[in-house]
């Protein structure tokens, strides 16, 4: 089966209350279910970043989707490309809040020329989401696609 994933950032037009979140994901995950859609949305101070992967043709029509919709603004694609496998074949649409440090991380994460060293601040939880999601994205390390993290620095 040919599947592709992809992902994007955006900005929420308002902040979302919890009650926003909880609608917009039990939107997700009906849509997704229907559409053989899985992946992983986060969420913090308004800011989205989600990770969807699909056949071609669910996965064109729903960013296409999420582009006109009026709960977004400034969407910006990242990765587009062709996967073997899905890295979230269970998940219909999980979602994770971030703190600002964890979104800045993960924001890094997505945009590899930029890759920040993680903040002592990450929680292990976040760390973790972030590095499932980097491997998702980049693939095992030691690979072409995969950048190289920053090393620390000893004073």
């Amino acid at each position: 089966m040919h599947l592709n994933h992809i992902v994007y950032i955006s900005r929420a037009v308002r902040p979302l209350t919890d009650q926003d979140l909880h609608e917009l994901l039990e939107q997700c995950r009906r849509d997704n279910n229907k559409n053989h859609i899985t992946g992983i949305l986060f969420y913090s101070h308004g800011n989205i970043a989600q990770l969807f992967e699909g056949e071609p043709e669910a996965t064109e029509a729903l960013f296409s989707r999420i582009k006109r919709d009026g709960r977004h603004s400034h969407v910006q694609k990242l990765v587009d490309k062709p996967i073997d496998v899905r890295s979230f074949p269970d998940w219909h649409m999980a979602f994770h809040p971030l703190e600002s440090a964890g979104f800045s991380q993960l924001q890094g994460f997505l945009l590899p020329d930029r890759v920040p060293a993680p903040p002592d601040t990450l929680t292990i939880a976040d760390a973790m989401l972030i590095e499932l999601v980097r491997l998702a994205v980049f693939g095992p390390p030691n690979t072409p696609a995969f950048p190289a993290m920053p090393r620390p620095t000893s004073a």
